[in-house]
């Protein structure tokens, strides 16, 4: 007689594994903002991490490389040109060194960090969008639109802004008639979800400034909700039940009548702010206050929301910024990585899937939206929708400069915005002169340099290499050739024997 186990749920994302970085990698002396506004206060791209800080007599935020770890030194420049303090920042989905802020001064900023980091603080921002009444607490940049943002401020107005012009374009001032909690783009930016203080899910157009969807009451509790769209259309909120408990629900956007699913996680009082991942389809939520990080798997199958695990600390965290899949280490499994704020300090934490085998993981890296718009700014204004334009994660993802970029130049642009992360200046057989470093500038390590396997002495650029060392080069590149060919074969046959050895583990065969 044979016995069958119990059927498991398959899922590649079970066993995500979620890891705090080292003291010594994490960044020390931030003064996290204080401010009663219910946003992250962090934001992360593949090369800076920007956190909105407490500053006497406006608003300011820090911005260093990514790879910066240790003690922030007081005297580090930010970014302080708001009258304010900040509320909001985010970085542009297509330009690593564009950056907007809003702030309670009533004034959106558009910003152009320089590579490496600041060494003096900024106070001119490249644009200043001027539309708001009241304060200013949520930024949406458009997925696949070059220059368009969204902004939404106290004043209860949803603004969309040609950046590259400075251009209002798009106002929505009779949509919501109290707060809006939170805006969120569907995956082509045709349309916008929001929730309001009056408990109500809108779904927008906000080309036509038409209210395609209402669903009263999402959730019955007074206290702030948030709304994310998912890359197949649907619509996960969190919000509170009247007894207080925190909800998690998904909704289908063609049936809003009820919720297809809905999951109560405790008591607390912490906003829950979601993160998606639409690569994966995780979400992953963060309560401000609390001291966990719970994730789930959204899929098409019943209770289509699954809970898989949460990571837990004994610190309660301020906000919290989520790094895009471009940042992410993919030679170390790692599908995703948190950037947790402490009082006083920034915690890395990542998320990663555990395999044995060292090669690229195809399966956990499905190809994932890149910098290059699909669109740009008039196209969309003039109606035109595209999904975003992918790009493979196979080998580590390397950035390259868009070739929109200098649209948005509304001023001369710096010498140095023309180096993107993988673009590297040809040979002049001269030695560059040193340049001096930042107070906040990221420490030197091996791994940001890896040596060169062939070392090639210096020649003068008119001598010619001798025949010798071209024959060895020769013949050193066919064998890095024939052993890619090599790894690529086996990596196909381990991928093929670990999915025979996971349908047997799970009972199919």
């Amino acid at each position: 007689m044979s016995f069958r186990r119990g059927v498991v749920r398959q899922s590649k994302f079970r066993h995500v594994f979620a890891q705090a970085w080292k003291a010594e990698h994490c960044i020390d002396d931030v003064r996290v903002s204080r401010v009663t506004w219910d946003t992250s206060l962090c934001a992360v791209n593949p090369k800076f991490i920007a956190v909105i800080i407490e500053s006497g007599g406006g608003g300011a935020f820090l911005v260093v490389p990514i790879n910066k770890s240790g003690r922030i030194d007081q005297s580090c420049p930010t970014v302080c040109g708001h009258a304010a303090p900040v509320l909001d920042i985010q970085w542009s989905p297509h330009d690593d060194n564009i950056i907007a802020s809003a702030s309670e001064d009533c004034t959106v900023k558009v910003w152009q960090i320089p590579d490496g980091g600041l060494t003096s603080p900024m106070t001119e921002a490249i644009v200043t969008l001027e539309g708001h009444s009241k304060r200013v607490g949520i930024l949406a940049w458009h997925p696949t639109a070059f220059n368009i943002l969204l902004t939404a401020g106290c004043d209860n107005v949803i603004c969309v802004w040609n950046v590259g012009t400075g251009e209002l374009v798009y106002q929505l001032s009779d949509a919501h008639p109290d707060l809006i909690y939170s805006v969120s783009w569907n995956k082509d930016g045709s349309a916008v979800c929001t929730v309001c203080k009056d408990k109500a899910l809108r779904v927008i157009d906000p080309r036509r400034n038409v209210v395609l969807k209402v669903k009263e009451k999402v959730h019955d509790g007074t206290r702030p909700m948030r709304a994310v769209f998912l890359s197949d259309g649907k619509i996960l909120t969190t919000g509170f039940s009247r007894m207080s408990e925190r909800q998690l629900a998904l909704w289908d956007m063609k049936d809003l009548s009820e919720p297809m699913a809905v999951q109560e996680m405790d008591t607390s009082n912490g906003v829950l702010l979601p993160f998606y991942d639409p690569d994966t389809n995780m979400v992953y939520l963060c309560g401000k206050g609390d001291c966990t990080i719970r994730y789930f798997e959204v899929t098409d199958e019943s209770p289509y929301v699954h809970f898989l695990s949460l990571f837990s600390s004994k610190e309660p965290q301020r906000g919290a910024g989520f790094l895009s899949k471009r940042g992410v280490d993919v030679n170390k499994c790692e599908i995703a990585r948190f950037y947790k704020l402490h009082e006083r300090k920034v915690e890395p934490i990542s998320m990663t899937v555990p395999r044995k085998s060292d090669l690229f993981q195809g399966d956990l890296y499905p190809d994932t939206a890149s910098m290059e718009p699909a669109l740009l700014a008039d196209e969309w204004i003039a109606g035109q929708d595209a999904p975003p334009l992918l790009v493979s994660l196979s080998g580590g993802y390397t950035t390259h400069p868009s070739k929109h970029r200098d649209i948005l130049r509304s001023k001369p642009k710096l010498a140095s915005q023309d180096s993107g992360t993988g673009a590297t200046p040809p040979s002049t057989g001269h030695v560059a002169a040193p340049t001096a470093t930042p107070a906040c500038a990221t420490k030197e390590t091996e791994e940001e340099a890896p040596q060169p396997r062939v070392a090639m002495r210096d020649t003068d650029g008119n001598s010619e290499r001798p025949k010798r060392e071209d024959d060895l080069l020769n013949e050193l590149l066919a064998e890095m050739k024939a052993l890619r060919a090599v790894v690529l074969a086996q990596s196909q046959r381990i991928e093929l024997l670990e999915r025979q050895l996971a349908r047997i583990e799970d009972g199919d065969v």
